[in-house]
């Protein structure tokens, strides 16, 4: 039970026994004292005040005095000031919370609540390698779903491969043209580097074929082009010359439509038809390209530390969801318009139309996500579904929640987007078409590059093996990449930068790891036992600010988890960090002035140790013992 559940707890029996009445422990606000003003924790009394039709001084005093004379193993002192009643918790109380919990690995978690939970993140296109916005994806994805086991949930973590489509046509058909057999093994790359090579080279034959259609297009002449895309292009064009305001974005339209009518494009959209309808040639190529992406990308998968229990595939699912199409229809929730198309209507709820089958019968995306939502409720029973999902898709997740609310499937008011911003380089954002992404694997190298140029200015590694080493440097680059790309916000944008992100002195995963590795350092030489027959002495300043903050791990737990938010633990965890080493700094714990102090300063290195691994944990962080 944390330190604010207990001092809840005690305000209601008070008030229970000063005023008849109901209250609870939502019946005021407590918080920690701000650092002005003597006390640990503060009752603020404006609510009482109203309820029971007292001044704040005198209910303050009242009630004060009444927690200090019944709790006299909790509380020492209070103090009223201007409707805040500020209670000092007893050294003893903090003492025997670390007496209790100083070897305790599961500090701060919560017992298990029945409550399933189902996090989807990652979600690559095989077409390309992972990058680092899959890695903001998965760090992310990852973190929430330990976060919310160490909360008492029950966890499985999926991913959707999005391995169909024009997308992975466009590799197929570049290597066809382009790869001479090329294979992995051949060329010495791995599977998922090749086959992103082959997209980059199809977008560039692209670009060529589309540029004089551009050109040709811009100057008025239409040639080649038909039906609904001579049409549009005949108006955008219009409109473009007449200095429309939106000009920009009409040419993006206008560049389109262009590209969609090259002749390589054309035979990407046959090689999807061959694909769809089955063809033998068409499907060994692509399950072999597969392949090789798939062992590119678990090979990734293992060196960031990401894992799933369950791995959908969207060439097993696209299908998924037409027999809801009927189903809605029947319900009334769907409507059908003249040329067979099937739609809802979500203009009544600050929305518009929304294309759920083409008049060809085909699905769309949001029919396919509604169906494999519901082929995960039938297998998981999960209470909540959280999709990790960049926020340019914002739009979409609110329409598949809202339709399935309206289809009254069981999954519906569970499902979740934790929604989070792109990642940026300084030098702006990254484009896969272009080959301007940075590169997952070729980022983890240069993370560990970096790394072993910070470690050795700091001389401590001489004794260490190459293979501690490699370890090593492994440890602190993913350390530094995950810490940074967590400790902002999910929902905020970002901009990466490695070399910051590695500073041993900084807001970062680094300082922390190392903050780590010191305290092992200590607990090697004297191990942390329970001194029970040495008697007590007050706490001191640094060592009660760090006891406060280790107490408070539980409640983080909660927030983050309430909140999906990682950022909150690496906050915490680097405030924390930050309040050792002050600890640290000021007060021996080999030399401390008795045997008493000396046995709480390896009790609090212990504890802090334990936090620290178990919260950089939670965010994918390994913490070396020694550095």
């Amino acid at each position: 039970m944390s330190v604010t559940s207990v001092i809840q707890v005690q305000v209601v029996k008070a008030l229970d026994s000063l005023y008849e009445g109901n209250f609870e422990p939502g019946s005021f606000q407590l918080s920690q004292t701000k650092p002005e003003f003597e006390g640990d924790y503060t009752v603020v009394l404006f609510s009482l005040v109203k309820q029971l039709k007292k001044s704040p001084d005198g209910l303050g005093n009242e009630l004060g005095q009444y927690l200090v004379a019944n709790n006299a193993g909790l509380f020492t002192a209070y103090n009223v000031i201007k409707g805040f009643l500020n209670l000092t918790i007893t050294d003893a109380y903090w003492v025997s919370l670390l007496q209790q919990n100083y070897k305790n690995p599961n500090f701060g978690k919560a017992a298990a609540t029945g409550k399933k939970v189902m996090v989807e993140y990652s979600s690559p296109n095989t077409n390309k390698p992972l990058h680092l916005g899959h890695l903001r994806n998965n760090f992310l994805g990852w973190s929430i779903a330990e976060i919310l086991k160490a909360n008492g949930n029950t966890v499985t973590k999926t991913c959707i491969v999005n391995d169909r489509g024009v997308h992975i046509c466009k590799s197929m058909l570049a290597w066809q043209k382009m790869g001479n057999g090329a294979t992995p093994a051949t060329t010495g790359s791995k599977g998922d580097h090749l086959v992103g090579d082959y997209y980059v080279q199809f977008e560039n034959e692209l670009k060529q074929q589309a540029a004089p259609l551009l050109e040709q297009v811009l100057a008025g002449n239409f040639t080649g082009f038909e039906g609904e895309p001579l049409t549009k292009l005949q108006l955008f064009v219009q409109r473009i010359n007449n200095g429309d305001a939106k000009a920009a974005e009409l040419k993006d339209e206008v560049k389109e439509l262009v590209r969609n009518n090259t002749p390589l494009m054309q035979e990407v959209r046959t090689m999807l038809l061959k694909w769809e309808e089955g063809d033998a040639d068409t499907l060994a190529l692509w399950k072999q390209m597969n392949e090789w992406v798939y062992a590119g990308f678990n090979e990734t998968y293992k060196r960031i530390g990401s894992n799933f229990d369950k791995t959908y595939y969207e060439s097993n699912t696209y299908l998924l969801g037409k027999k809801t199409v009927q189903w809605g229809l029947d319900k009334g929730v769907f409507f059908k318009k003249e040329d067979g198309s099937v739609w809802i209507d979500l203009t009544a709820d600050g929305l518009d139309e929304k294309l759920v089958q083409r008049k060809d019968g085909t699905s769309v995306y949001i029919t396919q996500d509604i169906g494999l939502a519901q082929d995960k409720y039938n297998e998981y029973k999960m209470d909540q579904s959280i999709y990790v999902i960049g926020d340019e898709q914002n739009y979409h997740m609110k329409v598949l929640k809202l339709i399935c609310q309206k289809l009254d499937l069981p999954n519906a008011d569970g499902i979740y987007h934790l929604s989070y911003g792109m990642v940026e380089l300084p030098t702006g954002r990254m484009k896969s078409r272009e080959g301007t992404v940075v590169d997952a694997d070729d980022l983890v190298d240069e993370m560990e590059k970096i790394s072993a140029q910070h470690t050795e200015e700091l001389g401590k590694v001489k004794d260490f093996t190459t293979e501690e080493l490699k370890q090593l440097y492994h440890t602190l680059g993913m350390g530094a990449l995950k810490f940074y790309l967590l400790r902002v916000e999910p929902k905020k944008k970002m901009v990466f930068n490695p070399e910051e992100s590695i500073d041993f002195h900084g807001f970062t995963g680094p300082f922390i790891q190392y903050t780590h590795a010191r305290i092992k350092s200590i607990l090697r030489k004297e191990a942390a036992t329970l001194f029970t027959n040495a008697p007590q002495t007050a706490l001191l300043k640094l060592e009660k600010e760090l006891l406060v903050q280790l107490e408070q791990y539980g409640s983080i737990l909660q927030q983050a988890a309430a909140e999906h938010n990682p950022s909150v633990i690496a906050s915490y965890t680097f405030h924390l960090a930050k309040a050792y080493n002050s600890f640290y700094t000021e007060h021996s714990v080999g030399n401390a002035e008795t045997p008493a102090k000396k046995e709480l300063r390896l009790q609090l290195c212990q504890l802090t140790a334990i936090i620290i691994a178990s919260a950089m944990g939670l965010l994918g962080i390994q913490v070396p013992e020694r550095m």
